[in-house]
């Protein structure tokens, strides 16, 4: 579990009674921030006959708009440019986590592998459905945890059942991306070590246990580049509907 530690890089310093450090976990959470800046900017340009960076922007841009218009209705493109970041800070975050910059004595660290920054990502997207719903519809927000068609007699039983589905919806939003993010980097940590103690143990070990291993870390490689845009697009989607519940009291 050592690629998940968080370890201080930089000396830090005393506020109000807690120890303020910079770690690998905000150092790689930076360098996330820095390339989503760096990508969104690019594509700014507004050329009329728009470059293949500008290109790339607008086909994710026009991805996230047709997800949240499909989810939420026209009201729906004001939260583009929420919806936009959280889609491309995670999918980078999960990207930069498979960097193979361990053959240069480096370690990446996927910042999506942790529930604090998975945690953060889903009590501020919580956050702001429950801002949505209470300006938008004020108290008769609660009508959400009454479904149209609720005899009388189950309103109450059904209204908590409702709630406490509603409140555990940051939970599983967090803990959906971290379990997946997590699984994946140490089923490859565990067929990595596979493929070194059977290589250190001799050829016939090597050939029996190494090479098989080295091959099945190739496809789930594959399939983690996979589950990283999955997870993104997830978490994006299911941010849309919760939204599409504060807006439209579905």
């Amino acid at each position: 579990m050592h690629q998940f530690q968080v370890q201080e890089i930089f000396p830090g310093f005393e506020l109000f009674g807690h120890h303020i450090n910079f770690t690998n976990s905000a150092l790689w959470m930076v360098i996330t921030a820095a390339i989503v800046a760096l990508f969104t900017l690019g594509g700014m340009k507004r050329q009329l006959v728009p470059g293949r960076w500008q290109m790339a922007v607008e086909s994710v841009t026009g991805f996230i708009d047709n997800l949240l218009v499909s989810n939420v209705g026209e009201e729906g493109r004001k939260y583009v440019p929420y919806i936009f970041s959280l889609f491309m800070f995670i999918l980078f975050a999960n990207l930069l986590g498979m960097l193979p910059i361990g053959v240069a004595g480096g370690h990446a660290f996927t910042v999506t592998s942790h529930p604090t920054v998975t945690g953060v990502l889903a009590v501020l997207t919580f956050s702001i459905v429950l801002v949505v719903g209470f300006w938008k519809h004020g108290l008769h927000f609660f009508s959400l945890f009454v479904p149209h068609g609720t005899p009388l007699v189950m309103i109450p039983l059904i209204f908590v059942v409702e709630l406490f589905s509603f409140l555990v919806r940051p939970f599983s939003l967090a803990l959906r991306l971290f379990v997946a993010m997590t699984a994946g980097h140490i089923l490859l940590k565990i067929l990595g070590s596979f493929v070194v103690g059977g290589i250190g143990a001799g050829a016939g070990y090597g050939a029996l246990v190494g090479i098989p291993s080295f091959l099945l870390m190739l496809g789930i490689t594959a399939l983690e580049l996979l589950v990283a845009a999955i997870q993104a697009y997830v978490f994006a989607l299911l941010a849309s509907i919760y939204i599409n519940d504060a807006v439209n009291l579905h």
